[in-house]
């Protein structure tokens, strides 16, 4: 694996999460692998289980972690190509990605989407534009159109609980007060089709996602109907796609509530935090024996270091 910026990327995803697994039952197993190797953070978002896991990931590998917040402790980049510089960027990334080349054996980058301009968003100009220029591997820990280390994450979570060879796994819409990226859902939806699971997408009308992402998908405006016989519920809010970065609904009833929970065959509630209680979904849920969101947290740092083994494993 020379880098780790979808989950395309992804070979085999039977085999990553069972590394996953193996990870997690011996964390520090492979602690020399990453010895006098670095790892680089860079941030141009906030971040609090990305960034902890993924550093704590290196330090079970041995490895060195850097971490810059660039938006605040680093001078300001320009992506573009044949621009006069004679605004408020001081430095073009093919100066910069080059340079943190030097000091770093891996780059992971966070970047979100503007939500305003769908065709730059898609293009994901941060995180490619890394990978254009770095001459070491680049790691996205977030960018505009996919999160592929969280669906990692989701994927080595549902393989946990599951109680079934092939589970009934609901992607469901929430209200939320903000317009929210669509990586998440994205990369959730890609992995599950790489998954051996019976997968479902609920949402209201006018919220369907890309659809070169959901091609062949069952997808149901009825979010009751989604739920029933679910074992997993996967509960997170996205912005339009359609009318882009646009609110058009706030609908209280799409809410997960223990009532809705029910329809399910014991079902176990997934998100990728932070959560907005009462909104995405109700106390009574986030706080029963149903949800399963802490752990879920928790295997990021597996994930991270999954991806972090094959990739230096495969540069050695």
């Amino acid at each position: 694996m020379k880098n780790f910026t979808s989950v395309d990327d992804i070979q085999d995803l039977n085999e990553l999460v069972s590394l996953a697994k193996a990870i997690k039952a011996e964390p520090f197993a492979n602690a020399g692998l990453g010895k006098n190797k670095t790892l680089g953070l860079l941030f141009f978002n906030p971040s609090l289980r990305t960034r902890l896991s993924t550093q704590k990931a290196a330090l079970n590998l041995g490895m060195h972690a850097i971490v810059m917040n660039l938006n605040t402790e680093g001078w300001l980049l320009e992506f573009e190509d044949g621009v006069v510089m004679d605004g408020n960027k001081a430095e073009h990334i093919k100066e910069a990605a080059q340079v943190v080349s030097q000091y770093c054996d891996i780059i992971a980058v966070r970047s979100f989407p503007t939500l305003t301009d769908k065709e730059k968003d898609e293009e994901e100009q941060v995180i490619n534009a890394f990978k254009k220029y770095a001459s070491v591997p680049v790691i996205s820990l977030e960018g505009s159109t996919e999160h592929p280390l969280q669906a990692v994450a989701d994927a080595l979570t549902v393989e946990e609980y599951k109680t079934v060879a092939r589970p009934k796994v609901v992607l469901t819409w929430a209200p939320h007060p903000k317009a929210l990226p669509h990586a998440v859902p994205n990369s959730f939806v890609k992995v599950m089709k790489k998954a051996n699971v019976d997968f479902v997408i609920t949402h209201p009308e006018g919220y369907e996602l890309n659809p070169e992402f959901t091609a062949g998908v069952t997808i149901t405006h009825n979010q009751d109907e989604a739920f029933k016989d679910a074992d997993f519920i996967y509960a997170k809010n996205w912005s339009s796609y359609i009318d882009y970065g646009q609110i058009t609904s706030k609908d209280p009833s799409w809410t997960v509530t223990t009532e809705k929970m029910a329809l399910t065959s014991n079902g176990k509630f997934m998100h990728c935090l932070p959560v907005r209680r009462n909104m995405i979904v109700t106390d009574a849920v986030l706080d029963s024996g149903a949800s399963i969101v802490i752990p879920q947290a928790n295997n990021r740092t597996y994930a991270a270091q999954a991806i972090l083994t094959k990739i230096l494993e495969d540069g050695k």
